[in-house]
């Protein structure tokens, strides 16, 4: 791969953000919904619930709008086939990957994300890293889930869209999450331990810059082996969850380190806002115009809450390839006004929902 190559990934991956950033909320979901309920060329599953609604998608044309088909039923990601969510105007048989959720609240999900979806996201993790101060032409510790899990793709995204050398470990966010739901917790100490160990064997020549891992592991790391944390360049964190006081900890272990952020799942993500108050605030923009994030109302999914208050976050997903429409996440949010250079709401201080034993987060 030559360097101009490389370089115009770039241009390419700052094109397509402009563009984004330029593209108006209601015209976008016009056309996705024209896409995918389309007679001939739409999505099956669409197709099949276009019968059962008591109105015309395609008489849909303002985002908010998007209500009317009530919260998604996540449990067709887990049943269906991937491919009956994509169009048929994406050529058969479908080439590419398939990627899971996480599966912490049971059978994972799965979403086939096409070409077009995984440079979406990929040029919005690349925008991250520029806005943070993450250099190019740097090395990289990937030190995320692996395999079936969308995080993975980050030694792509840092590889190949900002010009990364990026070395990798494995890691099975499943199994540590079934360990502690069954109370064998020993045992999941000890996988944290072959995580850290790996990470340490990796960071310990002084040849990574930059780390890309969870919160979770990362204060297990801190906690092992500070002198490794504080001399990387930066760490950048993806996950769902992290406090102020955790960032605030992460940023004095860094001693001058970048601590990087984003939010998000295997349907959607955001990139981390800079902190606000000392780290008290820590917003979030979702990667427009495909992702889209609202804080609802707990007792009322379909209203949004007021600038600053909390709530529960509703997703939607508006790929020209895959539309899931009020997805009612796991987590809670304070509402985030991004201000005027922004074209949609963000999200802040993201924590679970609610806490619960059966349920856990784990390394993740």
């Amino acid at each position: 791969m030559t360097t101009t190559h490389l370089g115009s990934r770039a241009a390419e991956c700052d094109a397509l953000i402009e563009r984004s950033l330029a593209t108006d909320l209601d015209q976008w979901t016009s056309h996705v919904i024209r896409r995918h309920f389309d007679p001939v060329t739409g999505s099956p599953y669409w197709l099949r619930r276009a019968a059962e609604l008591d109105f015309d998608p395609r008489d849909i044309t303002r985002y908010e709008h998007l209500t009317a088909f009530g919260p998604f039923p996540l449990d067709v990601l887990r049943t269906q086939d991937p491919a009956d969510l994509v169009p048929l105007a994406v050529p058969r048989p479908l080439t590419g990957r398939v990627w899971d959720s996480g599966g912490t609240t049971g059978t994972p999900c799965r979403v086939y994300y096409t070409p077009d979806m995984v440079l979406h996201r990929g040029a919005w993790r690349r925008w991250s890293f520029v806005a943070e101060g993450f250099q190019p032409h740097r090395s990289w510790l990937q030190a995320t889930p692996t395999g079936p899990h969308l995080i993975g793709n980050g030694t792509w995204e840092a590889g190949e869209l900002h010009d990364a050398l990026v070395y990798a470990i494995d890691m099975d966010p499943r199994w540590v999450k079934r360990l502690i739901r069954a109370g064998r917790l020993a045992e999941a100490q000890e996988y944290s331990d072959h995580l850290v160990e790996q990470i340490a064997d990796v960071l310990r020549p002084g040849r990574i810059d930059y780390l890309n891992t969870t919160p979770a592991l990362l204060q297990v790391l801190i906690r092992r082996h500070p002198d490794l944390v504080a001399g990387l360049s930066g760490v950048r964190l993806s996950g769902t969850q992290i406090s102020p006081d955790m960032y605030r900890d992460f940023v004095t272990a860094l001693d001058g380190g970048i601590c990087g952020r984003s939010y998000g799942n295997t349907f959607g993500n955001a990139a981390g806002l800079p902190p606000s108050q000392d780290g008290e605030i820590l917003p979030y923009a979702p990667n427009y115009p495909q992702v889209t994030m609202a804080v609802v109302k707990r007792d009322d999914w379909s209203a949004t809450v007021a600038y600053g208050a909390s709530g529960q976050v509703r997703l939607t997903v508006l790929h020209e390839d895959l539309f899931l429409p009020n997805v009612l996440e796991r987590d809670q949010a304070l509402r985030h006004d991004t201000g005027p250079d922004w074209p949609t709401d963000g999200v802040a201080n993201i924590r679970p929902l609610q806490v619960t034993t059966t349920a856990p987060e784990g390394l993740y």
